[in-house]
């Protein structure tokens, strides 16, 4: 009994060097329902990472090997699944790059374990969803299309694929087509209403986000407004 709830439960890669902080981590997490698989380098990491039946991967930045920008870049060529990344509080620009790598949310040294719990529980809930569930139809703007059901995006038909954070960012600013949200918004639809982070976390992903959607395109679909945030264009926009 005890070996099938085990395999049934969603398993959470953890990758970092430091065996006190993964010891932690993995007792915390245990302890929440999750099976944890640890490694102490990044080569181990993502050889872990890319295995089957993986629901998330916390991934610290600074680890052996292959560093933890390496592994999450990676990762993004051929898999969607959540990353939360483990960065030192003072090195922002440590932050900016793992998510411009790809990395859905970060979480500053030290922590607490109960936060990184919350954390991972609370971006599986978010992959989880079915976003635009009372929309019976997709949403389309132009060649942008976005099927909350199975979520699922394409441009001019052909498959986008987005990180989890991401489509929640573009599900966001879909519900509001023209309608401008401040980064402070955004933070709160796509993280939560207590996630604290920093704006350029949403700076980040709306850039990430373009580079998928728009790139090689003259039509900007997600438009900023300097100053306060960013909107969806709608189809009266040059």
């Amino acid at each position: 009994m005890a070996r099938s709830a085990e395999a049934a439960a969603p398993r959470v890669v953890v990758v970092e060097d430091d065996d006190v902080v993964a010891e932690t981590l993995e007792l915390y997490l245990g302890q929440a329902g999750f099976a944890v698989t640890r490694a102490r380098d990044g080569t181990r990491g993502l050889e872990l990472a890319r295995g089957p039946r993986v629901a998330l991967v916390v991934l610290d930045l600074m680890i052996p090997g292959l560093s933890g920008r390496e592994v999450c870049r990676r990762l993004r060529e051929s898999s969607r699944v959540p990353i939360v990344m483990l960065t030192a509080r003072t090195a922002e620009d440590d932050r900016v790059a793992g998510l411009q790598m790809g990395a859905d949310d970060y979480v500053p040294k030290p922590f607490s374990p109960r936060e990184v719990v919350a954390r991972v529980e609370a971006l599986l809930r978010r992959s989880g969803e079915p976003p635009l569930a009372t929309t019976s139809a997709p949403f389309r703007l132009g060649e942008l299309e976005v099927d909350g059901w199975s979520r699922q995006v394409r441009v001019a038909g052909r498959p986008v694929p987005l990180t989890p954070t991401e489509f929640r960012l573009l599900e966001a600013l879909a519900k509001g087509p023209g309608r401008t949200f401040t980064r402070e918004e955004l933070l709160a639809r796509v993280f939560g209403p207590d996630y604290e982070g920093l704006d350029r976390t949403v700076d980040t992903h709306v850039t990430n986000l373009r580079r998928k959607i728009e790139s090689g395109r003259s039509r900007r679909y997600v438009a900023t407004v300097h100053g306060v945030g960013y909107r969806l264009a709608t189809d009266d926009d040059p």
